[in-house]
């Protein structure tokens, strides 16, 4: 079996030496090698785009990749390849070392200078792994490939970024966040605009704890998280920035890395503040977020900063132009600069929602530090919730199976029990409707029974009336059920029997299914009799 082989490696000496042992070993099929972190996941993904066939088995990585750790790619790529074997190429092969590969996702590590016979067996290994690996994952049904938005076995990250300061970031963050949360997700928000981080004020927060607690910390577990994770009374779990904004510095990509990691095993969905200012930490949340949203108000200068930013972010090759969602705030008609204009000058997608520009209804609630409080009929909340809806973030079946509105979800984050009571009667609507059903079906049944035995009254009078005059009594009985049946029920069956000293009619009326007319099979009988007059009884 060939064995398709990825190596991605900087150095352009170490690149021809691997390309060289490579190219000997058995069965082994080669690709050109890729020069850094991006571009290895470009290629991941745009062969995975073609068929998951095309996936290689085996991917090098060296130790000196850039721009991102080679420890760090190897947890993004195993994540999101689950099924390609991933081998460390590095100079350091000490435990410590390998115990940091595996724990990352590695399938082994091969000491440089290159030696052959370590290579061939540790290629040999993650190729037998990665072979076993798909024929579990195929016959489980699973992919063996998340792309742009998707997140195997974790959450949704969502980075928010600000063109420049002032645009909204943090409560736009806030309330993206707490949509999320009404919708019944659990929902972490990371604060990465570490030097003026203001998630707690808008949300009336008191906790010394911080993201800074982690810097230290070499291996950030889920476990080791959770004591940093301060959680909110609307039930979103806060990883706050620090305090003192000097401490900001504290926060490497390897820190954002491992938290947003650990945030992502924990929570459905995590939405992460990035400020308005690049940072080794919030560059690395943006790249590895599954959308970017980029904030900015309809002004040249907000406009323009939104340009360099996306510039910006596209020469740390974290993020392109196409990749990255702009969305406009304090929007309004007579505005010079609409999204469509936004869109051409910054070469990103521009949201369907623009928010509002409505400081009022914000400022009590921003005032007094409880955004959850802000009230439903906020058009600014109300825009900021659709936007989460057109980002994914609220889940979009409720409990009793139906789709929750925007407006549903608004209500029960306002504290109003009218959402509760709007999704319990959608939840009930089928029940309440088979219920009146049936009621009216026994009406229908009753009114049936009432008509033939009314018809079934007259027949017998006519007839004694007829007989008594000398007349036929069984026509003029037929005649007189017929007579007291509306239009629906003249299909009924009419029989006149003359009993010696009385007439005895008998009415058979069927009984329509919901709307007259419509024959169900079943049938009521009315009966009657009448005294012959003139006679003795």
């Amino acid at each position: 079996m060939t064995t398709r082989i990825l190596p991605a490696i900087g150095d352009m000496e170490a690149a021809r030496a691997l390309s060289t042992l490579v190219g000997q070993l058995p069965d082994a099929e080669p690709a050109l090698p890729v020069a850094d972190s991006t571009a290895l996941l470009d290629t991941l993904a745009r062969l995975a785009a073609e068929s998951l066939d095309e996936l290689p088995e085996v991917v090098l990585i060296h130790e000196r990749i850039g721009p991102v750790p080679a420890l760090d790619l190897i947890r993004d790529l195993v994540l999101r390849f689950p099924a390609v074997g991933v081998v460390l190429i590095t100079a350091d092969t000490s435990p410590g070392l390998l115990t940091a590969a595996m724990d990352s996702g590695a399938r082994g590590i091969v000491g440089f200078p290159l030696a052959f016979e370590a290579l061939a067996e540790r290629v040999h290994a993650a190729a037998a792994w990665s072979a076993g690996m798909r024929r579990h994952l195929g016959s489980a049904g699973v992919e063996l490939y998340a792309g742009p938005g998707e997140s195997p076995g974790g959450g949704h990250v969502v980075a928010v970024s600000g063109a420049k300061g002032g645009v909204g970031t943090t409560l736009a963050t806030v309330q993206l966040a707490l949509a999320a949360r009404a919708s019944g997700r659990s929902v972490a928000l990371l604060d990465l605009d570490l030097q003026s981080g203001d998630v707690s004020s808008y949300l009336d927060v008191q906790f010394r704890r911080s993201i800074a607690d982690l810097a230290a910390i070499t291996d950030i577990t889920p476990r080791v998280l959770q004591d940093a994770v301060y959680t909110h009374e609307t039930g979103i779990g806060l990883l706050l920035a620090p305090g003192e904004g000097e401490r900001g510095e504290e926060i490497t990509d390897r820190v954002a890395r491992q938290t947003l990691g650990a945030l992502r095993s924990r929570y459905d969905v995590v939405l992460v503040d990035c400020g308005t200012y690049v940072t080794g930490a919030s560059a690395a949340a943006i790249e590895l977020a599954d959308q970017a949203i980029l904030l900015v108000t309809p002004d040249v200068v907000s406009v323009r900063a939104a340009k360099r930013m996306v510039r910006l972010w596209d020469r740390l090759q974290i993020r392109k132009a196409e990749e990255t969602l702009t969305v406009v705030n304090r929007h309004g008609k007579g505005a010079d600069i609409q999204p469509s204009l936004v869109e051409r000058v910054t070469g990103t997608k521009v949201a369907r929602t623009a928010i509002p520009a409505n400081f009022k209804e914000l400022q009590g609630a921003v005032d007094a530090g409880r955004m959850q409080d802000l009230d439903s009929k906020s058009s600014v909340k109300q825009a900021l919730w659709a936007l989460a809806g057109e980002l994914g973030l609220v889940d979009a079946q409720a409990s009793g199976g139906g789709k929750r509105s925007a407006l549903t979800l608004r209500k029960r984050s306002a504290g109003s029990d009218r959402g509760a009571v709007t999704l319990e009667f959608a939840g009930m609507f089928p029940l309440l409707l088979a219920v009146v059903g049936l009621l009216w079906q026994c009406a229908l049944y009753g009114y049936t029974f009432s008509l033939a035995g009314n018809a079934a009254d007259e027949a017998a009078r006519a007839a004694t009336a007829a007989y008594a005059v000398g007349e036929g009594g069984e026509a003029a009985c037929t005649a007189a059920a017929k007579e007291h049946l509306p239009s629906a029920w003249q299909g009924a069956t009419v029989s006149c029997t003359d009993d010696g000293s009385v007439w005895k009619a008998h009415v058979d009326a069927d009984v329509p299914l919901f709307f007259p007319g419509i024959d169900t099979g079943w049938s009521v009988s009315g009966e009657a009799g009448a005294a012959k007059e003139g006679e003795d009884g």
